[in-house]
Parts: C-alpha cells; structure tokens; sequence
C-alpha cells in the first residue's frame, strides 16, 4: 500500500489535510472517499487497517479529516452538519479533477451518516457504507442530553463525545434538526452496507435497525459481533475491510484497468517503510503478500520468501507428474506434494558434491500419487518429478542480475 498526503481546500478555503491510500503494484480500479467519525482523525490505527484491506483488493482510498479535525484547517465548534457534508463535496472534487470521481463513500459513526447525505450529490456514487452510524443526524442530540440547556442558554457549552471533549454551538443543533427533515434515505438511489456492533455503547444497533427498514433495496446489514464503537480491535477493522471490499464487487466495476505490470518483469515486490516484513507482490495479474512469521518479527500475512520458492517446486511438480500421466493415459487421479525446506550440514546431504560448504539447502520432497497405478508406473513419475522445470532450475548454476533503476 502506498500512501500520499494531501491537501485540499473546502469551500470555505480552508486547507483540508488528507491520505491517499493506493495500491502498490497496479492502478486502482475505483476510488473511495473515508469520512471518519467525529472523536477521529484520518491517522486512526482502524481506517488505516481498513484501508489496507480495501487496497489488497485495488482499491484508492482517500481519507481525510473534517474541518477543525486532526491536521484540518478551521474550528470544529464552528462547523455544523451541513459544513461536514461540504467537506465531504470538496473531497470528491478533488479526487474527480486529480484522480478518478469516488464510486464508493465509507463512514464511520455521524461521518457514515454525512456520506449518505452526500451521496445524493455525487453523480459517480455507486455505494455507501456506514460503520456504527445514527439513523439521522439528531441522534447526536441524544448524545448530548446533558448538555442540550446549557447550549440553548448559552449559545454554546463543552462536551465530551467518547471521551474526548468539543465545543457545541447552538447552531449544530438547529443545522442536525433541519438536515433530519430532509430524510435522505428517502432519496437515496446508491446501494448501502450497514455494518454496526450489537454492543456498541455510543451509536446504539437500533440505529442499525432504523436504517435498514427506511433505506430502499438493494440494502444489506452485516453485525460487527463483539465489537466496539471504534473498532479498536485490529481483526476487527481488517474485517470491515475485507467485508466492504467483497461486498461493493456485487455493485461496482472493480476490474483492473489494467493488466499489467509497472515494469518489464514478471514479478513484482513493494516494501514500504515502516511495514517491516508484510512486502506487497504481484505475479503476472495475480495479487498477493508475502511476509516473515509473527515469530520472527513479521505480521504472518503472507508466506514467508523460502515458501514461496517451495511453493513454486512443490507446484511445477504437481504440473509436471499431471501432465506426463495423462500424456501416457495413466490412471492418476491426484497428485500431493509435501515440501520442507532447511539448511543442512553438508555431510548430512545425499549427494552432496560441494564438501567445502559447512551447510547446504535442502528442500525435502514427498509426494503422495493417488490412483490406480502400478509400481513400474509410480517409479516412473518419481524419476519425472525430478526433471520438472523448477527442480531444474533449483539444482542447476543459477545467474542473478541485479541493478538500480
């Protein structure tokens, strides 16, 4: 996953500050616009996880924070709703004149519910995800009851939502109360995901509930059980991610715009800094990780770099066995092949010609035929399992070239 930070201004001409969030090793398919929630800021271990999750899957990203928020120019406490939804307006210009226009808008708690409002202005919307979000935006006077008489007497008064403290003005109030009125889901044409915790304690799950009967079909609602309100746990954020990145496939065009590689070779790796191990991979049009065991040091997303280097014997002798057997119209219905790899010591190694080495690889190969063969024939494609292409490879003189681009 790469990442760029941004800057925006609102139609206010204040500096917005935002991420860009794109895949490592291909084009993005679609762009998404990430509206956090209000006791957020776009640097949230838990948008950062969804974000990967949706870029593993070719997916931008563009998350950023609300006026007053995070490194966003402005005051907070002279925000209201309808400036929030503006916001959101500014970040899909900006990516419809930089980039490609947003297809998908993802928010979490009162940022899920802007989205909605929002996308009945962005023609490109295709999908709108909310995570833990009111039903309207009036539900954020309930979150403020103890506070309501003194914002009505004074204009104004401090409040802490989810432990962290804001300055409200009476003029929030009076904006949430006229934007309820307008009950966007009434008009709202995009599809929507609804993802809530039944324990989340801030954005009560009958908000959920509320949402999914107003909303109009197609409409889905996935329980995030065991959660809480900021996803704070990391497998559950990565699981939003995965849920957003499968479900939008159904209602967007998440084709590659491209085929190929940013490069002339056949495989590509990307390591940022900063991800230790977990390296982003690309395979002819194939997308994968690679990375090193928890154990180790890495995050265990992925098979380690010698894995893959057995994984790519263990399936050109798969390949290799398949093809010779049906080549001769044998009867092999499966073909298992178990591979270890290690560093031995030298005398350990059969067949060991180079005696000065104090170690040598070895990767241990069993494989398991399964058919109605007999012992002439399972002999035979033992010796072909030698003769595979990678088996070749890996037992001959290897020539690496290697420069700087």
């Amino acid at each position: 996953m790469q990442k760029e930070k941004i800057s925006f201004k609102n139609n206010k001409g204040e500096n917005l500050k935002a991420i860009l969030y794109t895949p490592a090793t291909r084009a993005a398919h679609s762009y998404a616009i990430f509206a956090h929630c209000f006791t957020c800021n776009k640097n949230f271990k838990n948008i950062k996880n969804i974000s990967q999750s949706l870029t593993d899957k070719g997916f931008g990203v563009f998350s950023f924070d609300f006026t007053g928020l995070g490194e966003s120019e402005g005051e907070f406490s002279d925000t209201d709703f309808s400036h929030n939804i503006q916001d959101l307006l500014a970040a899909v210009e900006y990516l419809k004149e930089n980039y490609s226009s947003p297809s998908l808008l993802v928010g979490h708690s009162l940022g899920g519910t802007a989205c909605i409002y929002a996308s009945l202005e962005v023609k490109s919307c295709k999908a709108v995800v909310s995570i833990g979000s009111p039903h309207d935006p009036e539900h954020v006077k309930r979150l403020l009851k103890e506070n309501i008489d003194e914002i009505n007497e004074n204009g104004e008064a401090h409040v802490n939502i989810g432990g962290r403290g804001f300055k409200i003005k009476k003029s929030f109030l009076t904006d949430i109360e006229k934007q309820s009125e307008k009950n966007a889901l009434n008009n709202l044409t995009a599809s929507l995901l609804i993802l809530h915790s039944p324990q989340d304690k801030i954005v009560g799950i009958a908000n959920a509930e509320k949402l999914y009967k107003a909303a109009k079909h197609p409409k889905s609602f996935i329980s995030l059980d065991g959660a809480n309100h900021l996803l704070t746990n990391e497998n559950d954020s990565k699981y939003v991610g995965e849920v957003i990145a499968s479900w939008s496939s159904r209602y967007l065009d998440t084709t590659d715009e491209t085929k190929d590689l940013k490069t002339k070779h056949q495989v590509m790796a990307n390591l940022e800094k900063g991800d230790d191990f977990t390296t982003e991979m690309k395979a002819g049009i194939h997308y994968f990780k690679a990375d090193e065991p928890e154990d180790f040091g890495g995050k265990n997303l992925g098979p380690s770099p010698y894995e893959l280097v057995s994984s790519g014997l263990a399936a050109c002798t798969a390949m290799t066995l398949q093809m010779y057997a049906k080549q001769k119209n044998w009867n092999l219905n499966d073909v298992e092949i178990h591979i270890n790899y290690q560093k031995v010591h030298a005398e350990d190694a059969e067949n060991c010609e180079d005696k000065k080495s104090k170690k040598i690889d070895t990767f241990s190969r069993e494989i398991v035929l399964k058919g109605n063969l007999d012992e002439k024939q399972q002999q035979k494609l033992l010796e072909i399992a030698n003769k595979c292409p990678v088996h070749k490879t890996l037992s001959s003189d290897i020539n690496i070239e290697t420069k700087l681009q």
